[in-house]
């Protein structure tokens, strides 16, 4: 059985958890999300305690079972303490900017690449060459992250370019490394 499945979710002081159908709202202090579960699976909500079961042992449920209660979880997590992703910018003259809700990034490209703050991300610069995204609904963040680092993704020789925090990018050595002529 799954043991991700069958672990229960406790509903914290000031959210709020409906089901409406086959749809799972739940309302925080941060915002609300919506999320659609799938019919083989069955939650219940009571007691401040949400629980997810599923009908049989099939390969289908049992994958099933584990994710259902992961994005559940997810949700409540994000309603709560909402979830940010840490990014750095590293390059001679690679620097980042917000100018009102736009984020101005100089990326070594003959123009500015500019990326927007949305309704449910928000884009932080605390200096020139760092990002945080903040939102609460974590897939989401994760996207719009992975977004911004396509925009100039790291390089292996000079480790020029946008990276997550806590990535570590895998250096080479350039042609001169590999030990010259004979």
């Amino acid at each position: 059985m799954s043991r991700i499945g069958r672990k229960p979710i406790n509903i914290p002081a000031g959210v709020e958890v409906k089901l409406d159908g086959s749809v799972i709202t739940v309302k925080g202090p941060k915002g609300t999300l919506n999320q659609k579960i799938h019919p083989n699976m069955t939650v219940k909500v009571e007691d401040g305690i949400i629980e997810v079961t599923r009908p049989n042992d099939e390969k289908e449920n049992r994958s099933l079972h584990g994710l259902t209660r992961s994005l559940i979880a997810n949700m409540v997590e994000g309603v709560v303490n909402g979830y940010k992703k840490e990014l750095e910018v590293n390059g001679v003259g690679y620097r980042v900017q917000k100018q009102g809700n736009k984020c101005v990034m100089n990326l070594g490209f003959s123009h500015q690449v500019i990326v927007e703050d949305t309704e449910d991300i928000k884009i932080e610069v605390p200096d020139p060459n760092k990002i945080i995204i903040t939102g609460i609904d974590k897939q989401k963040v994760g996207q719009f992250a992975a977004e911004v680092r396509e925009k100039r993704p790291p390089e292996p020789y000079k480790g020029k370019g946008i990276k997550y925090a806590d990535e570590h990018i895998r250096r080479k050595e350039g042609k001169a490394g590999k030990g010259g002529k004979k």
